[in-house]
């Protein structure tokens, strides 16, 4: 072990766990900044409108930098109220600036409040705005007046606007029992009473619960939601509406009403209430299993509970309810409650160091300083020299097409490989005009062009260029994406010149999708007797025992693909299934899965006593979105498929 005498000052053991353990950064960067500036600086600051507003002044705007799933609207509104302050509320959008202008100026002269929201709609009117603010007369002003405004982020907004204001921003609560209680603030106990039906409690904390697991899950990036969508009190709010206007429906006496309509509920909730948000397939699949899980009639039963420490409470009072749940719900939720691996969490404090240590990094001031050593441009120059050394060699067209005459020029599979050798020329030609015209500007040859100067500053910090990634593949650093750049040329390159590989490397391809339909034409054309038609195939996979090494034939029919990993599960290759991955284990290499098309239709029926099907999505990258979607993977396992839906499991081309 490392003996803590030795290990330096607070940014010493700092340096040391971001090198060894980059997932328990933050909490060592929260021990040196208490170390450095005080604990006061490393503890969450409540919000207090009310000091707020009394620092302001009628010229001085109050800026709310909005997050996700937080709307400051209801405070606002508040502190108005409590001061017995009017206050005009104007949301920004096409055509509202005269409306929004005329309310400006009236709170001038009437020293009304005016809150203009979602004002990055309307950047425009900020600018506007921003001169109004700097001509007016503050003698003419009434001293009571106060502009709110809210607004996204947004490279764009005013900067003069914002030196001139107060700045503002609100974190939505943070854990489920945060969460759950802040649904609960917004109850009565008249509420509470409106039904004597069984059912109504349960169904309301059920109803809270999943909205605050909507929420919390989005700080899992993309294994908790492929896209974080904007959850808020609108959503929880229909949602409790609709289920009292059903209870009110079906009847309040359970003896002479009509059952609870636990699916038309769920319908309700998951496809209009919280699904009319959400645009991307495999979150409606997800958010779909969750409503199903937690809106069950098991939330009757007296001891049910979601997991331990989650019970549901039986009091008759609102008061009760909210004293249970901050009692009994646990201060740091484990990731298990929203349906995922104990590993999650690793993910979420990864994904938070890396986002902090990139800001870091992007407002490093670019000019190099003084002192010994190379200097900035010697520095890329050497780089420069050494992946000029490094990238492979461009294509020449009359060796290309002589090698696919070779191998066959009008088979689809070889179409697809031309069709590659294309695509990853022109980022070949790219790496060598950029390298090449960089030096020549760093010698003062030709002009440092604002490409250039980019390129300097991102192969300084050890990056890709933006322009590179534009024709090519995202990559955290440098040398994985250089490294990918010679795995792909050779994979093309060995294709072209000694025939079609034993096995394929999924990852190196532009077009995986493309690769896939080229499977199934030739698996069609084998098939053409048959009778066989393209637009009536599917694909088929199973995964096999081998691993890539030991793969060296090509199958009869179909492709074998390597170079897979599971993310959110793991894989057990004795009894050929999913099963739930070891602590620290982050992804999982898949075996070799072969690959091939069937018609549509003729899929055999699961036998008895056989395992369940997941269908596990396969993406390019970690992003998980439509555009990074390739194909579903059929993976057997023990569980219900709707166990690995909710541990957000999925196959990735690249862990990078």
């Amino acid at each position: 072990g490392i003996n803590a005498e030795y290990m330096g000052d607070a940014f010493e053991r700092l340096l040391l766990v971001r090198a060894m353990r980059e997932d328990r950064t933050m909490l060592s960067a929260i021990d040196y900044i208490k170390a450095t500036l005080g604990g006061p600086y490393a503890q969450p600051q409540q919000l207090d409108l009310e000091s707020v507003v009394e620092e302001s002044e009628p010229l001085i705007p109050l800026i709310f930098l909005l997050s996700q799933g937080s709307d400051p609207t209801g405070q606002i509104e508040g502190i108005a109220k409590k001061r017995k302050k009017k206050m005009g509320a104007i949301s920004m959008g096409q055509g509202q600036e005269p409306a929004a202008h005329a309310m400006v100026q009236a709170g001038f002269a009437g020293g009304d409040w005016v809150l203009c929201q979602n004002c990055h709609l309307g950047l425009g009117f900020l600018r506007e705005l921003e001169e109004v603010l700097l001509k007016a007369d503050p003698a003419a002003m009434h001293e009571e007046f106060r502009l709110w405004i809210t607004s996204e982020p947004n490279p764009t907004f005013p900067i003069g606007l914002l030196q001139m204001s107060i700045k503002l921003t609100n974190e939505p609560p943070q854990g489920m029992r945060a969460g759950v209680l802040r649904s609960y603030s917004w109850l009565t106990q008249d509420t509470f009473d409106n039904f004597r039906r069984p059912e109504w409690r349960p169904l309301l904390f059920a109803v809270s619960f999943l909205h605050s697991i909507t929420q919390e899950r989005r700080k899992f990036g993309p294994i908790g939601w492929c896209i974080p969508y904007e959850y808020n009190f609108g959503d929880w709010n229909a949602s409790v509406q609709f289920i009292q206007n059903h209870l009110t429906t079906i009847g309040d006496d359970p003896k002479k009403g009509a059952p609870v309509s636990y699916d038309t509920i769920r319908y309700m909730i998951s496809e209009i209430q919280y699904g009319g948000r959400v645009t991307d397939d495999k979150d409606r699949i997800l958010l779909s299993t969750l409503t199903e899980v937690i809106i069950h009639p098991k939330v009757l039963q007296p001891d049910f509970s979601f997991t331990p420490s989650y019970t549901i409470p039986r009091f008759e009072e609102i008061v009760k309810h909210r004293e249970f749940i901050a009692s009994t719900m646990p201060e740091v939720d484990p990731p298990e409650v929203f349906g995922l691996n104990a590993n999650a969490d690793i993910t979420y404090r990864l994904r938070t160091a890396q986002q902090v240590l990139s800001t870091i990094l992007d407002v490093q001031p670019r000019q190099g300083g003084g002192g010994g050593g190379a200097t900035r441009e010697e520095i890329v120059v050497a780089a420069a020299d050494d992946l000029m050394k490094k990238v492979p060699p461009p294509w020449k067209k009359d060796l290309v097409k002589e090698g696919f005459q070779k191998i066959g020029h009008r088979l689809p599979l070889n179409i697809f490989c031309a069709q590659e050798i294309d695509r990853l020329q022109v980022v070949i030609v790219l790496i060598r005009r950029t390298l090449s015209d960089l030096k020549l500007a760093i010698a003062g040859t030709i002009i440092m062009s604002v490409e250039l100067q980019e390129a300097l500053d991102t192969i300084y910090d050890a990056r890709v260029p933006p322009r590179w990634v534009k024709v090519s593949w995202p990559a955290p650093n440098m040398g994985l994406w250089f490294a990918d750049v010679q795995k792909r040329h050779e994979q093309l390159n060995t294709w072209l010149l000694q025939d079609r590989p034993p096995k394929y490397w999924l990852t190196g391809f532009f077009n995986p999708q493309g690769f896939l339909t080229s499977v199934r034409q030739e698996v069609c054309r084998a098939h053409a007797r048959d009778g066989w038609s393209l637009d009536e195939m599917e694909t088929k996979t199973e995964v096999q025992k081998q691993e890539r090494h030991e793969v060296d034939r090509a199958p009869p029919e179909g492709v074998y693909l390597y170079g897979l990993f599971l993310e959110g599960c793991s894989w057990d290759k004795n009894r050929q299934k999913v099963k739930e991955a070891a602590q620290k284990e982050m992804f999982r290499e898949l075996p070799i899965l072969y690959v091939t098309g069937i018609e549509a239709g003729h899929k055999q029926p699961k036998a008895k006593g056989a395992l369940n099907k997941f269908k596990c999505p396969v993406y390019k990258y970690p992003t998980r979105n439509d555009f990074n979607w390739i194909f579903d993977c059929d993976l057997n396992c023990e569980e219900e498929p709707h166990h690995w839906i909710m541990r957000g499991c999925c196959l990735l081309c690249s862990v990078e």
